[in-house]
């Protein structure tokens, strides 16, 4: 599980710390220390939090542990109609230290938040938890205690960088981060990256109360780029692929457009709603294994029965789902990289013009994700790829970055949206991480 402090210094000084960092990460020397500088923090953080395990730091042990936060790369809105994705894990993360604390209570300090306790003699969930911190700890407790496991209590202190409202997935980095505390403190690690997925899926649908497919939930626990086929959702098939962007001379950069997804509930039900009403066209209650052919043969009767949106969105589906599973066969054979960045581009252009996901219905004054698009564009001018990333509507932008070109295209952005604005990330090749396991 932990380890002792004292270890845990001793490996830091001696730069074993580091080596750990460069597996985890996939980083250089030099960035290493900026991670590991991170843990050292966190175990500062633990000790002062939580000081009444500390009367004897000699026989203290703690477990430090990761969670990335994730980025969607192909498959945009094709998830909730039983398609393909291809997602990634990013090197931002919610990391944590953790040690039993012999309550039967959870607690739980993140920083900038503060601490939460939950009791776990009630593992049901709570109707005034929905959407709570809180409901995520309760429910991955039970997940585990549901797979034959007995939890008690825990003291956790952990910080994160995953950008809310990035379109990042900071929830799924919580739950996996979770999820793999409880599962090497009490479970000897008996559960594999895509059970702990599934238990965060259950967890953000069951207790936090918020519908979501495996997507998120399995990029973070995986790690690398995930390609995952939603074809039998109870047994979704899923797929690590090695992505190092670096190698192939690129940077993803994720570009905040400034916009807020504030009351923006009823665009994004809009999509699976209309795309539903032309699955039921076919007599169907989902769009997979529905052809392009079949669509253009009907697309008369289904405009008068659905709407020419509907339509559209459909159109975007049966397209966007074959194009996700062509990304991550490009990725897979050596030499196509360009060929994915092709198909990047083309599923970006198909959620502006098929899936209409890029600004909302009606609003004229406020498109600040074609804005970013836009620039995108121009300061590419035909070179890497860019889309609309997550949901859309607002929020974020993807694109990927060729690296002689990464400077001054984050220094555009930022001068032309604000400070900060552009992102630059990596894909990184783990997922959730026991520290002491690399």
């Amino acid at each position: 599980m932990g380890k002792l402090v004292k270890d845990w210094k001793d490996d830091i000084a001696d730069k074993k710390f580091d080596k750990k960092m460069k597996k985890i990460y996939g980083c250089s020397e030099a960035e290493a220390r900026a991670y590991t500088a991170r843990f050292e923090k966190v175990m500062e953080g633990f000790a002062d939090t939580f000081p009444e395990l500390f009367e004897d730091r000699k026989k203290v042990s703690i477990g430090l542990y990761s969670a990335p936060g994730r980025t969607e790369i192909g498959g945009n809105h094709t998830d909730h109609q039983y398609g393909c994705v291809l997602a990634g894990s990013v090197n931002l993360d919610a990391i944590a230290a953790a040690a039993p604390n012999g309550t039967d209570k959870i607690r739980f300090f993140s920083e900038g938040y503060g601490m939460i306790e939950v009791d776990l003699e009630n593992l049901k969930p709570v109707a005034k938890e929905k959407e709570t911190t809180a409901a995520l700890i309760r429910g991955m407790a039970a997940q585990i205690t549901q797979n034959g496991y007995a939890v008690s209590g825990v003291d956790v202190y952990c910080t994160s960088n995953v950008l809310g409202g990035s379109g990042l997935s900071s929830s799924a980095a919580f739950e996996t981060l979770v999820g793999v505390i409880l599962n090497d403190i009490f479970c000897g690690n008996a559960f594999d990256a895509i059970t702990i997925a599934k238990m965060g899926q259950i967890t953000e649908n069951q207790y936090f109360g918020k519908p979501s497919g495996l997507m998120d939930q399995s990029a973070s626990s995986v790690g690398g780029a995930v390609a995952i086929d939603f074809g039998d959702p109870e047994n979704p098939k899923v797929e690590k692929i090695d992505l190092d962007l670096a190698k192939e001379g690129y940077a993803l950069c994720i570009v905040d457009s400034k916009s807020s997804h504030a009351d923006l509930t009823g665009a994004y039900a809009a999509i699976p709603d209309e795309m539903g009403k032309v699955a039921a066209f076919f007599g169907q209650t989902h769009l997979r294994g529905i052809t392009k052919e079949q669509l253009v043969k009907n697309v008369a009767a289904i405009r008068s029965a659905c709407g020419d949106r509907a339509y559209l969105r459909a159109l975007h589906f049966v397209l966007d789902n074959e194009r996700a599973q062509d990304e991550a066969e490009a990725l897979k054979k050596k030499g196509k990289f360009k060929k994915f960045l092709s198909l990047v581009s083309e599923s970006g252009l198909s959620s502006y013009m098929y899936l209409q996901n890029t600004c909302v219905e009606g609003s004229v004054e406020n498109q600040a994700v074609n804005v970013a698009l836009s620039l995108c564009d121009a300061l590419l001018d035909g070179r890497g790829a860019y889309r609309v990333h997550g949901g859309g509507f607002a929020g974020t932008v993807m694109a990927f970055v060729p690296l002689d070109m990464l400077d001054d295209f984050r220094e555009s952005i930022d001068a032309a949206i604000a400070p900060g604005a552009c992102h630059v990330l990596t894909i990184r090749p783990v997922g959730g991480a026991v520290v002491s396991e690399f």
